[in-house]
């Protein structure tokens, strides 16, 4: 386990470890892993699925998937990390969404062909302390962990990640209450003609009729939510922070 300053960091580091090769990145989904693969060179292609990937040397697998909350069954990720190490080839697997969702983690099962990334700071609302986390196999961890340099983590983002981590109470309320918000603010947006494609229960992804009308009401009332270029009737919202905002965002919804 390689602790770094945030999962982007990693995101950019990985794909200066590997010689330049064809990287298939499963898609739609956040699009730093193929902005970072293709900065350093390699070959990137978008595919729509496992069974697409091919005969790429590196396969970029976000689950839950950002921005529909997509998953796939833990047989089917360890099959694809189990193929791509037999030929020498590496899974990148995204569960920077997994803490609060009943998704199985690749986690316990690390082996020479997949690293596994995991955020620290989307599940407890503190992006700002940079943590985030590199599972791997020693050989690869001791490659990441050189990359990274001394020093990665620092002193305040150790002690509060270690208290954090520790308390699982915490974390299996929060996982219930942030249930019980994502189902608020789906009925919220279905009630304002959207249609629920999909999330996790830190951010819901809607389809709307005036995608771009309610995209620039929503930005004039102070509430930013993220847009796509290429589908312009899908909005992703994250969760509003406290009463005030609930009532801000159900006023332009309405």
């Amino acid at each position: 386990m390689v602790p770094a300053p945030g999962t982007q960091i990693l995101i950019e580091t990985l794909p200066r470890l590997v010689a330049p090769t064809r990287v298939a990145v499963v898609g739609p989904t956040y699009a730093e892993h193929a902005a970072a693969w293709g900065r350093a060179g390699h070959a990137v292609s978008l595919v729509p699925g496992i069974g697409a990937i091919g005969d790429a040397a590196v396969a970029v697998l976000v689950d839950p998937n950002n921005p529909d909350g997509r998953s796939h069954p833990l047989a089917e990720r360890l099959a694809l990390a189990e193929a791509m190490g037999r030929r020498g080839g590496l899974l990148v697997a995204d569960e920077a969404f997994c803490d609060l969702e009943p998704v199985e983690s690749l986690c316990p099962h690390p082996g020479p062909g997949v690293v596994v990334l995991r955020s620290f700071g989307k599940t407890y609302g503190l992006a700002g302390l940079r943590l985030g986390f590199a599972v791997a196999a020693p050989s690869v961890a001791a490659r990441i962990a050189a990359a990274l340099g001394p020093w990665s983590v620092s002193g305040p983002a150790q002690a509060v990640g270690a208290a954090a981590l520790a308390d699982g109470a915490w974390r299996e309320a929060a996982a219930r209450d942030r249930a019980a918000d994502a189902g608020r603010l789906d009925r919220m947006m279905m009630r304002a003609g959207g249609r629920i494609v999909g999330g996790t229960v830190l951010f819901r992804t809607a389809d709307f009729p005036d995608g771009p009308g309610l995209w620039h009401r929503l930005g004039e009332a102070g509430i930013a939510v993220r847009r796509f270029p290429d589908r312009p009737e899908r909005l992703r919202f994250g969760l509003p922070p406290d009463k005030e905002g609930w009532c801000r965002l159900s006023r332009i919804l309405k």
